[in-house]
């Protein structure tokens, strides 16, 4: 079969834009970007380093004024703009997506589709930001809320999905009026520079939006820095406790959204073939390395065999290959030592009385030289295993019979994180009954992951995070409420 790699001359060349400035180089150190469907380098870039980042929080300081200023209609215009030079370029876009984390071409232009989607829906509200008037008892006042930016939000992203993620972030802190620091993951730098490519060629002003590419340090410097309002941190719960802990320092607000270990809940009455195609997609989409992917397959036991048969089929006949060929449905992991920790989760739930139907063992032969593992499905899973706790970020399913209502919902809140939730029946009563016990951020009824649209809000309960981006409540994240009172007691005689 052969597999492409990227063509490094046309990915995006730039590891910074500060204050509308493109620089190919950081000041930070060098860093070598590995293709993961080969193994090979795409392109070596010096990264940025901490006094990147302080000419990056100038720059976004400086141009604040201008544009919390610039007027509603004037905002939304340009976001619409945005929005339009997306869905014109989607396809342009998609080497970059392929090139830095094997992210499948055919898919990969749909994430165009969904930035434009963000900042024509955020766009809209940019005229329609309002507050609202307070009624007042003990004297005569006037007293009324308004809504203003935080003033520079700070934006941390994943290598699963940056794109996707900063889009979700950017679009509804631009719409509020506040500018924004952008930090490029540097396992997967490529997308996050073309994005703000794009913003400059729509005409974003100079310092609205800044980019610093980096490691570990640079996110640290930006928490720390007290030139940063907010921070929005998408990524794990081990970095996020660190952000956290910097962000103290300063008292400074982080949004985080994290982890996830979502169940997929199927009751005896499902359509078990749709079900069955739905929870596939927790190990397909992203290369099953999606934090809201459902993963925990609960299925009640009367179907649990017949289930498990379907999907087992099903995950058999998913072709693994090229990212760049439009016939691939399943790319590769991240790197080598991602691979390795899923292998060893996969090994030690064998060893705990879990049964692989499906998959299990790195692909070898063409698949060598990349990081790819088959859709593995592991059956017979104790709810308390590491693999049914622990994210495996991999195109790995886990499943689990139960037997009473109650008990799913026991089993599906059974963990520390609370991102999604998917339930398959066809009885209203239940549907709305599991749905109002789960503790998640996101249900979806029958199926999986339609609703991760830009009007709705998106988040998690318990170790998944706080806050939400998507919808009004996305909006409100990066809008900051201030109460004002005005006395309208007439003034005392004689004065």
């Amino acid at each position: 079969m052969g597999f492409r790699d990227p063509d490094a001359a046309a990915l995006p060349q730039f590891a910074n834009i500060i204050g509308g400035k493109r620089e190919a180089e950081g000041s930070g150190e060098v860093v070598a970007h590995v293709y993961p469907a080969t193994g090979r380098v795409t392109r070596e870039f010096r990264m940025a380093s901490a006094d990147d980042v302080e000419r990056a929080v100038a720059a976004a300081r400086a141009a604040q004024p201008g544009w919390r200023a610039l007027p509603g209609d004037k905002r939304r215009d340009l976001m619409f703009k945005i929005a339009a030079l997306f869905e014109a370029r989607s396809a342009e876009i998609a080497p970059s997506l392929v090139a830095e984390n094997g992210s499948v071409a055919m898919t990969a232009p749909f994430m165009g589709y969904d930035a434009a989607q963000k900042f024509r829906y955020f766009g809209g509200w940019c005229d329609k930001i309002h507050g609202r008037t307070v009624p007042m008892w003990g004297a005569p006042a006037h007293d009324y809320v308004a809504f203003e930016p935080y003033g520079v939000v700070g934006v941390i992203v994943p290598w699963n999905g940056p794109l996707f993620a900063a889009t979700m972030v950017m679009a509804p802190a631009l719409a509020a009026g506040n500018c924004v620091v952008l930090k490029s993951p540097d396992l997967a730098p490529y997308s996050v520079m073309k994005l703000v490519e794009l913003l400059q060629e729509a005409g974003i002003p100079d310092g609205v939006v800044n980019l610093v590419t980096g490691g570990a340090d640079v996110g640290e410097a930006m928490v720390r820095h007290h030139g940063i309002d907010k921070i929005e941190f998408i990524g794990s719960g081990g970095t996020a406790t660190k952000v956290l802990t910097s962000a103290a320092q300063s008292l400074k607000p982080v949004g985080l959204e994290l982890g996830g270990k979502s169940a997929v809940i199927v009751f005896d009455d499902a359509d078990v073939m749709v079900a069955a195609k739905k929870g596939l997609s927790g190990a397909v989409s992203s290369n099953g390395q999606g934090c809201v992917n459902g993963t925990r397959l609960l299925v009640q036991r009367s179907i649990y065999d017949q289930y498990l048969q379907m999907l087992a089929a099903m995950a058999s006949h998913v072709k693994a290959g090229d990212p760049f060929d439009a016939s691939t449905v399943l790319g590769p992991v991240i790197s080598n030592a991602a691979l390795g920790r899923i292998q060893g989760m996969i090994d030690r739930s064998t060893g705990e009385g879990g049964r692989v139907v499906a998959g299990g063992k790195r692909l070898d032969g063409e698949f060598a030289d990349g990081f790819y593992l088959p859709v593995t499905v592991v059956a017979d899973v104790a709810n308390d295993s590491e693999i049914a706790q622990k994210e495996v970020f991999g195109p790995v399913l886990v499943a689990t019979p139960f037997d009473t209502e109650e008990e799913a919902i026991a089993l599906a809140n059974g963990t520390e994180y609370g991102l999604g939730a998917y339930v398959h029946t066809q009885n209203l009563r239940r549907a709305h009954h599991v749905a109002s016990q789960l503790h998640a951020g996101m249900i979806h009824v029958n199926g999986a992951g339609e609703a991760m649209q830009p009007n709705c809000p998106f988040g998690g309960f318990k170790k998944s995070g706080h806050g939400r981006l998507g919808g009004v409540e996305g909006l409100h994240e990066f809008l900051q409420p201030k109460n004002i009172w005005m006395s309208m007691a007439a003034p005392e005689q004689g004065q």
